[in-house]
């Protein structure tokens, strides 16, 4: 899907799926990646609407390669008040994926439980 401008964007939603709400407060970290160098490019906070206020990336500086979007889903599971066990099933959720066109909106969306994950290429 090309953005209506011809630019292309990154966006992230975190939906909580245990509680059934966005995962609102996440901590995100995005990474360009070449080779086995990771480059921090930018950290969010989701909103209440568990998105990011702005697009990861977006325009010029989404550029095609390897990017790795990384959920600190431990911390917001146990701020959130969810019971974890003393070593957290899941913690740190890496997401490596490509970007081969920069006019398009690539959406990586996060499902999270404490015990489960899923993510796709949403739109």
């Amino acid at each position: 899907m090309t953005h209506s401008d011809g630019t292309g964007r990154l966006t992230t939603h975190v939906l909580d799926t245990a509680r059934g709400c966005p995962a609102g407060g996440l901590k995100i970290e995005l990474f360009s990646v070449d080779g086995s160098a990771r480059t921090l490019i930018t950290t969010v906070r989701t909103n209440a609407d568990g998105r990011a206020d702005q697009p990861m990336l977006e325009g010029t500086a989404l550029k095609p390669g390897t990017y790795e979007l990384v959920f600190h889903a431990g911390d917001y599971l146990s701020g959130a008040g969810v019971e974890l066990t003393q070593v957290p099933f899941l913690d740190i959720i890496p997401i490596r994926f490509g970007i081969s066109d920069a006019t398009a909106h690539y959406h990586v969306p996060l499902l999270i439980s404490p015990y489960a994950y899923s993510t796709y290429r949403g739109s």
